[in-house]
């Protein structure tokens, strides 16, 4: 014996009470993981400042040696006193005791120009003194600015073999006059900056907010511009201070240190990936925010389930009693407990089962009630129409043709009185059809083999079906019981069907299919399908109304299949329409077998 465990609904939601405690508990824990990624975070961030910190400092130091190195070439060059063969000497020496100097230019107050190069170097990295030279008559040096600013930097690097930068300083001469002293430099002390740190990606920007140094050499060459920091210009004004900013490069969140570098108007950049700079503590964050998320998903899911238990049978008792309320007792409530609610949801299924039965009985009666009086009042309405209005249709048909007999063929009025002709006929043709479906007229029974019917109806329009490309298939049972009625009007309904089978495929290639078998002792079946799209099913229960069709207008007056379920009906039979499973529509007649039901 299956027994079941009865818990009363107040410890059900004292359940559902700790287990939000649980949940809360649990986004505790989650918040936690949260403050602990704050904090490694704003290490990363102290650390990237302090990455560039150290390379500012470095980068500072190096670039007052450059501005010693030139102060000291352009002492000897503006030196008057010296003789000129002596001066090349030293100079010349100068460039082998400075090996970072490519070549020193000096500029007067009109302009004039006076530049050495160190030519082994320049051969060796397979650039000449021109090539410098062209570069910067492109690219002229800003005089204005240098002689405001003191100090300039720019990128000029023109081959990778030869990393190199500008450094311009203004001199202001004994008779008060300014001079400018341009150098040419290898950038590689501060190419070693940049790439010193491995877990840092450090970069020098200039002025120009041009990447200055970076350890990759192509975006140097290509003077690449620093686009994906937003504000450049507002980050340089925060001179003698070291700061971060977190930003994306190409979809990569990104933490970088910056710290400007008052020489030359520089900015050094830190930056690290945001993945990356929690490395070291992932394992840790990934655990506990696992385990907050596994805490809080049971506590959900088990909440959830015990809500659920609890409301889920209220719900069902509540959609129950507005869906019995609206005639609908299919519905049925879930018994899934032992308690109050689960006795009542058993009770309220009973009644539901009890009113269905009623319902349902009552709904046969209804629907074959109000069929009837439908058909039968079109019938009566048809009759009606018929009589009242064939013998003037038949008036008017006859004074129509005797007067074209006095016409001349092709004469206006001659015309007119075809179209009248025409029309009539019309008229008169949907007259008989509202005859044939109200049947007034009395016909002869006699006994008829289906098999025979449908194969001379088939004969009759296999070539119609054959022409429009649709096959008829037959399957009709041999020594199948003999029918009482009108062979004629039986043959009719199967025409009717096979024709609209053949329209409903719309010039397509398709099937027919027919078949006839017993069904039972007391019923005959005729059962026609076709491969066509079918019926939707807010048209299929008005198909065999009169005057009801979804042909285009002109095409079809709507009364065959009316005539069709009114010479069923006045056989004593049955016809019923339903699509079939994969594809077309089916309709299945059932007539009665000959002696059955007869008085």
């Amino acid at each position: 014996m299956k027994i079941k465990l009865t818990l009363p609904i107040r410890y059900k939601f004292l359940v559902s009470t700790l287990l939000v405690v649980t949940a809360v508990v649990s986004i505790i824990t989650l918040s936690m993981a949260n403050l602990f990624h704050d904090d490694k975070k704003a290490y990363i961030h102290d650390l990237a400042v302090t990455a560039a910190t150290h390379s500012a400092d470095e980068a500072s130091a190096i670039l007052r040696g450059y501005q010693e190195r030139l102060l000291l070439f352009g002492r000897f060059m503006l030196d008057r006193e010296l003789a000129q063969s002596k001066k090349k000497t030293i100079l010349e020496g100068m460039f082998t005791d400075f090996p970072d100097v490519i070549g020193v230019t000096l500029i007067d107050e009109k302009g004039r120009q006076a530049t050495l190069y160190d030519s082994e170097l320049i051969m060796e990295s397979g650039l000449s003194a021109d090539d410098f030279s062209a570069y910067r008559i492109i690219n002229p040096l800003p005089l204005e600015i240098i002689r405001r600013d003191k100090i300039y930097l720019e990128n000029t690097t023109l081959s990778e073999k030869l990393p190199a930068i500008t450094m311009a300083i203004s001199l202001e001469k004994l008779n008060g006059k300014v001079v400018i002293l341009s150098g040419l430099i290898k950038l590689d002390s501060l190419m070693k900056i940049v790439k010193r740190s491995n877990l840092f990606n450090t970069y020098i920007i200039d002025s120009s907010d041009t990447l200055l140094a970076h350890r990759n050499i192509e975006f140097v060459l290509k003077r690449r511009k620093v686009d994906w920091l937003e504000s450049v210009s507002e980050l340089r004004q925060q001179r003698n201070l070291g700061f971060t900013r977190e930003y994306s490069v190409n979809n990569q969140q990104m933490i970088g240190g910056f710290v400007p570098v008052n020489i030359g108007d520089l900015l050094i950049v830190s930056e690290i990936p945001e993945s990356a700079a929690y490395l070291t503590s992932r394992d840790l964050l990934d655990n506990l925010v696992g385990i907050s998320i596994v805490l809080l998903i049971i506590s959900v899911l088990v909440s959830l389930v015990s809500a659920s238990r609890i409301t889920r049978p209220i719900e069902q008792l509540s959609d129950a009693a507005r869906i019995v309320g609206q005639g609908d007792f299919n519905f049925k409530v879930d018994v899934r407990s032992n308690d109050e609610i689960g006795g009542l949801a058993t009770s309220f299924n009973k009644m539901s089962d009890e009113l269905k039965s009623r319902e349902l009985k009552l709904q046969d009666a209804q629907v074959a009630l109000i069929q009837s009086e439908k058909m039968s009042a079109f019938g009566q309405l048809s009759a009606g129409i018929a009589h009242e209005v064939k013998n003037p249709l038949t008036g008017i048909l006859g004074i129509a043709q005797l007067a074209k007999r006095k016409m001349e063929a092709g004469s206006p009025l001659f015309d007119k009185m075809e179209v009248i002709e025409k029309e009539t006929k019309r008229c008169k043709t949907i007259i008989d059809d509202l005859m044939k479906f109200a049947r007034t007229d009395s016909h002869v029974r006699e006994p008829m083999d289906i098999n025979n019917v449908v194969k001379d109806a088939i004969k009759i329009v296999n070539h119609q079906l054959t022409i429009n490309r649709v096959k008829i298939k037959t399957d009709l049972e041999e020594g199948v019981s003999q029918v009482m009625g009108e062979a004629n009007q039986i043959q009719q309904v199967v025409m009717n069907l096979l024709i609209n089978a053949q329209q409903a495929l719309n010039g397509t290639a398709g099937e027919v299919f027919i078949t006839t078998q017993n069904s039972g002792p007391e019923n005959v079946k005729i059962i026609i399908s076709d491969n066509g799209p079918g019926i939707p099913e807010d048209v299929i229960t008005r198909i065999f109304e009169p005057f009801y069709t979804t042909k285009p207008a002109g095409e079809g007056t709507g009364l065959g299949l009316s005539i069709t379920y009114g010479i069923v009906k006045d056989h004593k039979g049955e016809i019923k329409v339903e699509n079939n499973l994969d594809k077309g529509v089916r309709f299945i007649i059932s007539l009665p077998v000959q002696g059955v039901g007869e008085k």
